[in-house]
């Protein structure tokens, strides 16, 4: 189905098409475009325009430029803006005014991913649903998603993030939401704030893009929860709060983690809620009763939602569990590995720690006779003067002292080792690299591993490592 015609993204971005075309998809990376994307030759690490040949000849459409790049042929197909990012944006401004559909946009310090993730499932089964692919949530990522938009979509979940004051309004304008919705509140990218309060309001301000009518959603259990009501009812029809507060609207009753489930119990008003979602964690609970406030609020059917949130499991490196064979000839020599290495901050890294906490390990299987709790743990990053104090302070969560042994990985992670007990300390590294290179005898049968830390300080290749350990892969490979 033809997304934009030539004509459509011409008027759209005030370009000039140099060939009639008809783009399918939209694309800012030749490595993932399919043929009939719209090229976008975007400036970044590096400037798109190198890439538009490449692109041509991987079977695009068009290409969005500001100038004529070496090497296309004359006549080749293209659309030539005053400025490509600029471009980009009116794109997404005109792939959202001509959609119908009823637009749902998130943020939020911690959450945000999981709970757009969790939306596209519940509302994917009740209409033609649009959603941001990845964490694509900043100046390019909002106007990528919306150009990328199908006229016919019924419902679509933006996700905006931000690393700096000022960057939400303008994208929640952009995105012009029915429903926004604040998942939390905390420390994070501090060293661009002074304080919480000026991230609450950071966060907050994703209620200036609200269409007329449209509802704010925040989470009632936040020391800032005032700054994110007070800034919601200025610019909503209706404030709704939802968390475990007395006068939230949506509140949280009680929690229990399984092995391989979440199990909640709320109230929707007077409705009483019981919905599991698939997959341990509390946090996971609290986002989804968020997604379930915000399908009551789109009329649809709760029952099915519930039953969608059951089916959900998070994306790849936010907490996806997967388990390990080190030995194919006998039964139960496995490593589970938890890998929640995307992202992190002092919240996210309370509730990994608490799905670690809860996790079973296996005894009287490896060669350590008790099965363990393993954290591996990397640098958080963009913390500001604090980030010393907010690392070491995770050696004194509760649910640290489930844990057996940590293992550090990155600069600012020296402080968390320097204040844990020496029984709990692990091996140290500068280096995920480091790390790595000895990961697989840092774990043994039966163990259950946490890998967790900042995208920036690389953990992620631990649990690559630790990948390399399961005799399956070796298998598949031979």
């Amino acid at each position: 189905m033809t997304l934009w015609t030539a004509a459509e993204a011409a008027a759209a971005t005030g370009g000039q098409a140099t060939t009639d075309w008809g783009a399918t998809g939209v694309s800012i990376d030749t490595r993932t475009l399919a043929p009939g994307d719209l090229f976008v030759a975007l400036s970044a690490a590096r400037d798109g325009h190198d890439f538009v040949a490449d692109a041509l000849a991987r079977g695009a459409a068009a290409a969005m430029v500001s100038r004529i790049p070496e090497g296309v042929a004359e006549g080749a197909p293209l659309l030539v803006v005053e400025d490509v990012q600029a471009g980009l944006e009116a794109l997404g401004r005109a792939g959202r005014a001509r959609s119908r559909a009823r637009v749902i946009a998130v943020t939020g310090s911690v959450g945000k991913t999981s709970t757009k993730e969790m939306l596209r499932t519940v509302l994917s089964h009740q209409g033609r649903t649009h959603a941001s692919v990845k964490s694509y949530n900043n100046h390019w990522g909002v106007p990528l998603t919306l150009a990328r938009m199908q006229a016919d979509t019924q419902f679509a979940v933006i996700e905006i993030g931000m690393n700096a004051p000022g960057e939400i309004a303008p994208l929640a304008r952009m995105a012009r939401p029915h429903i926004a919705l604040v998942t939390t509140v905390a420390a994070a990218h501090l060293e661009a704030f002074e304080s919480l309060d000026g991230i609450a309001r950071e966060k907050a301000s994703i209620y200036e893009g609200l269409e007329p009518g449209g509802v704010a959603l925040y989470h009632t259990d936040i020391d800032t929860a005032p700054i994110l009501r007070d800034t919601a009812r200025r610019h909503a029809a209706r404030t709704l709060g939802f968390g475990r507060a007395r006068n939230a609207h949506h509140r949280l009753l009680s929690v229990d983690l399984h092995e391989a489930a979440t199990v909640a119990r709320a109230r929707a008003w007077r409705t009483p809620l019981l919905y599991k979602i698939g997959t341990p964690g509390r946090h996971f609970a609290m986002n989804g009763l968020a997604v379930l406030a915000c399908a009551r609020l789109l009329g649809l059917d709760r029952a099915v939602a519930i039953a969608d949130l059951a089916n959900w499991s998070p994306p790849e490196g936010r907490g996806t569990r997967e388990r390990l064979v080190l030995d194919l000839a006998a039964d139960g020599m496995n490593v589970d590995l938890i890998d929640d290495s995307f992202n992190a901050n002092p919240a996210s890294m309370e509730a990994a720690l608490d799905i670690l906490a809860a996790a079973r390990p296996q005894d009287d299987v490896g060669r350590v006779s008790r099965g363990r709790r393993i954290a591996i743990l990397g640098d958080m990053l963009e913390l500001g003067q604090t980030e010393a104090a907010l690392h070491a302070a995770l050696a004194d969560l509760p649910a640290m002292q489930a844990v057996d042994e940590v293992h550090c990985v990155g600069p600012r992670m020296r402080a968390l080792w320097d204040a844990l007990p020496e029984a709990r300390r692990g091996q140290r590294a500068d280096t995920a690299e480091a790390l790595a290179a000895r990961a697989h005898r840092l774990v043994d049968a039966g163990d259950v591993v946490l890998v967790k830390g900042s995208k920036g300080s690389r953990v992620s290749l631990v649990a690559e490592a630790l990948r390399h350990a399961d005799r399956r892969r070796e298998k598949d490979q031979g």
